[in-house]
């Protein structure tokens, strides 16, 4: 199974921020306990490539990601910790191309045409749409699947558990990201509980608890 096709089978993929690399295990378990086993780990924090490396030692059941991966640098660091997959807010050709070469699933950020053409022509079939509510959400990507129709997209920003039936409803969404499912606030708090409940709903709302 490819690193998409784990991404699809989990249809929530969450944005986990992380400012202590002490919480990243526990938040993998939590996760875990709800059904959800991807987890996409950003790099908005010093406390990213640590938690990744904690993350991939102690929890192999967990797919772990990097989000927010700008650099090819920052996208090295991550699988040399042990990231499974890489996600980027934009478009980087570097990144995409390094990840291509060495097998590693990549999903870059596109929200115009061009941006999508540039990840086509690189071989990519899913990408992300960052940020869904600022860009017209899903009434922006059912215009841009016409032309499109190869392509599925990873929807993220403005995307949680009462929108996620609509956004997982329509063909061309390939599975969706949200930190909904595990806030900064609850992982500070070890309200580890809490996003195990939202997990195991959201699995629900998707049809695949």
């Amino acid at each position: 199974m490819t690193a998409l096709d784990r991404l699809h089978k989990a249809a929530v993929v969450p944005v986990v921020v992380l400012d202590d690399a002490a919480d990243a295990v526990p938040t993998a378990k939590a996760l875990l306990a709800g059904g959800v086993d991807v987890m996409e780990i950003t790099f908005r924090t010093a406390a990213a490539a640590e938690s990744i490396e904690a993350v991939a030692r102690e929890c192999p059941e967990m797919f772990v990601g990097a989000g927010t991966v700008i650099t090819l640098d920052q996208c090295r660091d991550a699988v040399a910790r042990g990231a499974k997959f890489i996600v980027s807010p934009g478009f980087n050709k570097e990144v995409v191309t390094w990840c291509i070469a060495h097998d590693i699933g990549v999903t870059p950020g596109c929200v115009t045409p061009t941006e999508i053409m540039e990840a086509m022509a690189c071989g990519l079939k899913v990408v992300k749409f960052f940020p869904a509510n600022v860009y017209g959400g899903l009434t922006a990507m059912k215009a841009l699947s016409g032309p499109f129709g190869g392509v599925k997209f990873i929807p993220t920003g403005g995307v949680n558990e009462k929108n996620l039936g609509e956004y997982l409803s329509v063909p061309f969404i390939h599975a969706v990201g949200g930190s909904w499912l595990c806030a900064k606030a609850d992982i500070a708090a070890h309200n580890f509980e809490k996003i195990t409940a939202l997990c195991r709903e959201a699995r629900q709302i998707a049809g695949r608890s």
